[in-house]
């Protein structure tokens, strides 16, 4: 898929321009009081940016070079890092690794344990991997929690929404596993 950053961007400005609120991922994100975080898929740094300007120290990565290219116009003092989240390694770890925006269903099939694995080995003990995606594409919670075990994760919460409404199934889910 060809992503063109500015456009991608636009959308979530008009959202914002008219009242909408952009920023359900940083505030959950937030409500664990991290220190650090890796913006995992970061896109045009949308998360990582409201992050930042609360004066958590993020790091962003993502594979699309148009997503980066905005986000560094955005947000320069940032780091973005254009890599695959498959097999990732920074050789550094965070409070929070967080995973907006759908980020496992855009991963070729059959790498979403790589992906998994590849995130998860950034997130130090005591911290979390959080991660929001649509349910209803061919990727099941049941995998991706198995997929979280096998990289050292244990499940802690679930919720249907960003704004931590609760889980009792339906087409999204956000989950929060922690690294004991």
């Amino acid at each position: 898929m060809v992503w063109n950053g500015e456009d991608y961007q636009a959308r979530f400005d008009r959202i914002a321009a008219e009242g909408g609120d952009v920023h359900g991922e940083a505030a959950l994100v937030r409500s664990f009081r991290p220190a650090t975080v890796l913006d995992a898929g970061c896109g045009t740094g949308r998360v990582a940016i409201e992050l930042a300007r609360h004066g958590i120290a993020v790091v962003g990565v993502d594979v699309d070079g148009s997503m980066l290219d905005t986000a560094r116009r955005l947000a320069p003092g940032i780091p973005w890092h254009r890599r695959d989240l498959v097999g990732l390694d920074l050789g550094m770890s965070f409070d929070v690794v967080v995973m907006a925006g759908n980020v496992p269903l855009f991963t070729p099939p059959g790498t979403e344990p790589d992906l998994v694995a590849g995130v998860a080995k950034h997130v130090r003990p005591g911290g979390r991997l959080v991660a929001g995606f649509s349910l209803d594409r061919g990727y099941a919670l049941d995998d991706y929690d198995a997929q979280c075990g096998a990289a050292g994760l244990v499940p802690e919460a679930r919720f249907a929404t960003w704004s931590r409404e609760s889980y009792a199934g339906g087409e999204y889910a956000v989950s929060v596993h922690r690294r004991p």
